[in-house]
């Protein structure tokens, strides 16, 4: 059998998202803060959630600069590191169960398996989602988010953009596995309808038998039933047992004989045949024997 499209297209999407969030967290690019006076122009600093790097276009990055607004104590960068790692603890699990029920070693995919991965992965981007736009509401309000006072400036950094790229992928790679279920919900429906045909169909009112008395039957209808000839009660005898058997055909009506004998009819024909023969011979050239 082959892999459904949309358990291909999770498995393609939420390793993805799983990269970039992975990256989002670690990386040092939450905010971009420039335009220090007592510093270069082309001086800038990387916030993100773990480190602060200082960065200048003829020299190379530099990292672990101490924190000298408590950046790190706001309440943004805290609950984004609780829910960022959260989050990719989640999206390994759904990508574990993916791989169970997609296919593995099973022939067919395990439907159930795979729809449960596609919940846990679409909660693993909205954790993921949440903290980054959190932080990018408060990006600017230097009283949540510390920075320095103007001229200095804030941005955006590209650990965000990663981060709602991977979050947007995990859910909509989540999403995808979960439309297993529908062929899991289907087959189950399915088993359902044919156990519910086998099994009696049970009355949520009990039955109530009711002896209603039997109506008086005209004698053509109450001793004429089913093409057979019922005795009467009298008739029956004072048992009133039934008779075993089967009722004989009746046998049928006699032929009428006829009164006439066929012989004398045959006899009295013989006896004219002889005389009209004795007859013409007489008038025949023979004597007959009066002439004698």
């Amino acid at each position: 059998m082959l892999t459904p499209l949309v358990m291909t297209l999770g498995m393609v999407l939420a390793p993805c998202g799983l990269l970039l969030n992975l990256v989002s967290t670690l990386a040092p690019g939450w905010r971009l803060v420039k335009g220090f006076q007592d510093q270069p122009v082309d001086v800038v600093l990387y916030q993100g959630l773990w480190d602060i790097c200082r960065e200048q276009s003829s020299r190379e990055r530099q990292c672990g600069q101490p924190d000298d607004w408590d950046y790190f104590s706001a309440e943004p960068v805290l609950v984004a590191r609780g829910l960022m790692v959260t989050s990719l603890a989640t999206t390994a699990l759904g990508l574990l169960l993916a791989t169970l029920g997609v296919r593995c070693w099973r022939d067919e995919p395990h439907f159930l398996l795979a729809g449960l991965s596609g919940v846990v992965l679409f909660v693993a981007g909205l954790l993921s989602l949440i903290p980054v736009s959190w932080y990018n509401h408060f990006l600017g309000d230097r009283d949540v988010l510390p920075a320095p006072a103007s001229p200095v400036t804030v941005h955006v950094s590209y650990c965000l953009v990663l981060g709602y790229l991977g979050s947007c992928l995990l859910l909509l790679g989540g999403f995808s596995l979960a439309l297993s279920f529908a062929p899991w919900c289907q087959e189950r429906c399915r088993r359902c309808r044919k156990a519910s045909r086998a099994d009696p169909r049970r009355s949520s009112i009990s039955t109530v038998y009711v002896d209603w008395p039997e109506p008086a039957l005209t004698p053509a209808i109450k001793y004429y039933m089913d093409g057979q000839h019922r005795p009467r009660p009298a008739e029956q005898g004072p048992a009133g047992k039934p008779k075993a058997g089967f009722p004989l055909p009746r046998p049928p009506p006699k032929a009428y004989s006829n009164p006439v004998d066929v012989l004398d009819g045959e006899a009295a024909a013989e006896s004219r045949g002889t005389s009209s023969r004795s007859t013409r011979l007489c008038q025949g050239s023979l004597p007959c024997d009066s002439d004698l």
